[in-house]
């Protein structure tokens, strides 16, 4: 490797230890300078570099873009000094709810409130505030009521590339997701 692709390499770690956000191989691209495929070659070293034993971080791809995160094996030893605390995390029904709208998107409140059989208000406005779901539109219908979808905010948490990286479903679980009527 030459001193000039040691050093894009070098650029584009930066580039990605500073940002907070996955970013695409177009922002890259913008940030950089440089040109696509020396973006992808890049990025191709760095995942080697942090795929070694010795490396604490990995390059992950996550909701369209690349993101330097801990190594997943590493969690558990930081999460007490790292880790969001407890109130940040998800109850079970919010869990639940959250699971409902990322596989059966767009979706709206009664529609939840079908699927789950209770009232889904509370669990919505908490995961609109985490910014996890957004409002992506209006269903066709009598009264027009908001549908809600997934955001990258939850791709990123998750630590998905997409909405297609979702778990497969059972076809005993994908029932459960299926409105009654």
């Amino acid at each position: 490797m030459s001193m000039e692709e040691i050093n894009e390499v070098a650029l584009i770690e930066a580039i990605l230890f500073l940002e907070s956000d996955p970013l695409s191989v177009a922002g890259i691209i913008r940030k950089s300078n440089l040109t696509g495929s020396i973006v992808e070659s890049s990025l191709v070293e760095l995942k080697k570099k942090y795929d070694a034993p010795v490396s604490g971080l990995e390059l992950i791809e996550i909701s369209g873009g690349y993101l330097l995160s801990p190594k997943e094996s590493l969690w558990e030893q930081l999460k007490n000094h790292y880790g969001k605390k407890n109130e940040e995390k998800l109850s079970r029904a919010a869990m639940e709810t959250m699971s409902i709208i990322a596989y059966s998107q767009p979706l709206t409140r009664a529609e939840i409130e079908n699927i789950r059989g209770v009232s889904g208000d509370a669990m919505i406005r908490l995961l609109l505030s985490k910014g996890f779901i957004k409002e992506v539109g209006k269903k066709d219908v009598p009264g027009k009521p908001t549908q809600y979808g997934t955001t990258k905010e939850f791709l990123k948490q998750f630590r998905l590339n997409s909405i297609a990286d979702l778990p497969k479903l059972e076809e005993l679980d994908r029932d459960r997701f299926e409105l009654n009527g």
